[in-house]
């Protein structure tokens, strides 16, 4: 074949396109993260598997009334409160900076993906790509307050 063809050989083994630092950023801004939203599908949730779903963060978080903190801070009546208020906890300043209340989307964005929602949390958890599993869960904490955040 390479006497029919001559190949060039290359340099590198690959061909660069210039592209402008500031042409890269510009486009990387105008990319966002499309989250589904679990408002729409909270009423259709299930409890049930809210607490399957609630195992896996049960290695670092308790869910009953007065319960200890562990590795993350204890998450009874979450829906509703105060981003880093729990007393007793010492979060990151990144969560702390943030602000605001956990509604039920802030929620649900944080735990799509926590590092990627809030830059430089603590919270070293993957992340929950199923909105149906998202949601469950939110419904589940939802009721483990004593006067339960209301629906959307």
């Amino acid at each position: 074949g390479d006497s029919l063809i001559r190949p060039k050989i290359l340099e590198e083994q690959a061909y660069k396109i210039e592209i402008s630092e500031e042409n890269v950023k510009t486009q990387s801004a105008q990319v966002e993260m499309f989250i589904e939203p679990v408002s729409p599908i909270l009423s259709t949730s299930s409890l049930e598997n809210g607490a399957k779903v609630a195992k896996k963060c049960s290695s670092c978080h308790t869910f009953d009334k007065d319960g200890q903190n562990k590795i993350g801070p204890n998450l009874y009546n979450i829906i509703g409160s105060g981003i880093a208020k729990k007393t007793g906890y010492a979060y990151s300043n990144a969560l702390v900076n943030f602000g605001g209340n956990w509604d039920f989307e802030k929620l649900a964005n944080f735990l799509y993906k926590p590092k990627d929602y809030i830059d430089g949390t603590k919270m070293n958890f993957a992340g929950l790509k199923k909105v149906e599993d998202r949601a469950n869960l939110i419904l589940w904490l939802r009721n483990n307050s004593d006067n339960p955040f209301p629906l959307p």
